[in-house]
């Protein structure tokens, strides 16, 4: 038996249509999974179904919002009704703004941890719930480098993602008897369409680059395998953990 199987398993991914998560989203469905791609956006939602069916696995096309917990609660009962169950849930919605902390907004730093934060345990307790009563189920969330170390004028995010790898152990701790383990992975720099020129052309990303002693920034792909470790029997007593993903970022001092 292949414990890294996913086959027979229903997943939902929030923020599941872009980037991190539409990478996720293909990896599960080609480890086996149903899988339902979410975000707010309807056409990108359907191009994720489309790629998902296309690999040979069913899917939804539902549109919800993390600020929104009838829209989760909705996502739950039409994945419910389809496939009887969601046995993963994969937190990557999310987002991210550079301000200055002395003068950011109020509002900007309670919208980003609005989505980042409260929208992640929305998901927990919407999903959670149904996990638990069933006994059984794998919730990873998105953590983040800015979990562990600061990145300059994201004070915001970095907050936010330091919460979300706290949450995940408390969710672990009273979740975890009753079959539903809660775990992170922490990506390193992953070049998506949202940041490459911010990668390629600045000094940020510049000494981004220079701090990742393997010499590259991520490919989206290559948080599939963690993604699919964690959702699956492999890793069936692993819990409260954040995984980090970055190329040996946070191990890095002096790298020449």
């Amino acid at each position: 038996m292949n414990s890294m199987s996913l086959n027979g398993k229903v997943a939902v991914v929030t923020g599941g249509t872009s980037g991190i998560g539409l990478a996720m989203s293909l990896g599960l469905a080609d480890a086996g999974a149903d899988v339902i791609a979410t975000a707010r956006r309807s056409q990108q939602v359907d191009d994720a179904a489309a790629a998902i069916e296309a690999r040979g696995r069913r899917t939804l096309r539902q549109v919800s919002d993390v600020c929104d917990r009838a829209s989760l609660e909705s996502l739950l009962q039409a994945t419910v009704e389809a496939f009887g169950k969601v046995d993963i849930l994969i937190n990557c919605a999310g987002k991210i703004k550079r301000t200055p902390t002395l003068t950011q907004p109020e509002a900007e730093w309670e919208d980003i941890l609005n989505t980042n934060l409260t929208g992640t345990l929305r998901a927990c307790q919407v999903f959670g719930a149904h996990m638990l009563a069933n006994r059984s189920g794998r919730i990873v969330n998105i953590a983040s480098l800015n979990s562990f170390v600061a990145l300059k004028e994201v004070a915001a995010y970095a907050a936010s993602k330091a919460a979300v790898m706290s949450l995940t152990r408390s969710l672990a701790v009273e979740w975890s008897r009753d079959g539903v383990t809660v775990n992170a992975i922490a990506p390193g720099v992953f070049r998506t369409e949202l940041n490459a020129a911010l990668l390629d052309s600045t000094p940020r990303g510049q000494e981004l680059l220079l701090r990742t002693p393997m010499g590259r920034f991520g490919r989206t792909e290559e948080l599939v395998g963690a993604a699919v470790y964690l959702a699956s029997d492999a890793a069936s007593f692993v819990t409260g953990q954040t995984l980090v993903v970055d190329g040996g970022f946070l191990a890095s001092g002096v790298n020449q």
